[in-house]
């Protein structure tokens, strides 16, 4: 992501998956607390998966913020990653 701009396609994506349109702002505002400890702590992911979802206004299971995290941790993600994060969450 380029000079801290969230790809529009990226943005259009997220929200036709979502009950809530979410702006670029408040994308950003998450984005901008999310460190590489944050991408290595299962309860910080934990929490920044539901502040994601209660924004979004999407329920989200035990079993899948499970999921998201194990594919976290799994795929290496780093906070300096968020665009990569962005794709595999589009995929779900």
């Amino acid at each position: 992501m380029s000079k801290g701009k969230v790809p529009k396609d990226a943005l259009q994506a997220i929200n036709k998956k979502i009950s809530k349109p979410i702006s670029e702002n408040q994308i950003k505002n998450v984005a901008s607390t999310v460190t590489s400890e944050t991408m290595q702590s299962e309860a910080q992911l934990r929490q920044l998966i539901k502040q994601v979802a209660m924004m979004a206004n999407v329920p989200v299971t035990e079993s899948t913020v499970n999921e998201i995290i194990t594919t976290v941790k799994k795929s290496g993600i780093n906070g300096g990653s968020l665009e990569s994060l962005m794709k595999l969450m589009m995929k779900k």
